[in-house]
């Protein structure tokens, strides 16, 4: 079962995905996306590294989750990976904004092919962020459509999404 988790920001989502994860009750790989850019950043890090149990993996993987989806994939493994958001901006831009078209392409394959022959449960956490006005830059716009169109890439092949709300889950599909 693969289950994507969305949500705006400080919605809950990843409290959310991180109790899915724990019921399902097999061990338990966490895989963060996160490149630290700035103080708070690294205090954010921090922090779910302080609230995450500690019997769990943390893999960290800002860039080729396909690969690591693979290299995990095993029936006796959750894998919780938060967040996607995250990794479509470490993919679809350079740290100078200048667009990677090309890696982006070849891993955003690589992560939906992954997804489609997994055995593990795969929990996916990520932001919606095309609920809001359309962004005035070009860069801004491009990302909001690209994770629009990954969240549609991804839901076709999840067995279960949710969105998350003020803490609370709404069911979509599943």
């Amino acid at each position: 079962m693969i289950e994507l988790v969305l949500g705006g920001a400080r919605s809950g989502k990843s409290r959310y995905a991180e109790r899915q994860a724990q019921a399902v009750g097999e061990k338990i790989i966490y895989i963060a996306t996160c490149i630290p850019c700035d103080d708070e950043m690294h205090d954010r890090i921090a922090r779910h590294r302080q609230d995450r149990p500690g019997h769990w993996q943390t893999v960290e993987e800002p860039r080729q989750l396909g690969k690591i989806i693979r290299q995990y994939d095993n029936s006796k493994y959750c894998l919780l990976i938060d967040c996607l958001t995250l990794w479509l901006s470490n993919i679809l831009f350079n740290q100078d904004g200048t667009l990677t078209a090309a890696l982006f392409q070849q891993e955003k394959s690589a992560l939906l092919s992954a997804l489609q022959s997994a055995t593990s449960e795969i929990i996916l956490v990520s932001n919606e962020v095309g609920q809001g006005i359309v962004p005035i830059d070009k860069n801004t716009r491009r990302f909001v459509d690209e994770a629009g169109w990954l969240h549609h890439d991804i839901a076709r092949i999840c067995g279960k999404v949710t969105l998350i709300s003020a803490g609370l889950p709404l069911s979509l599909k599943g």
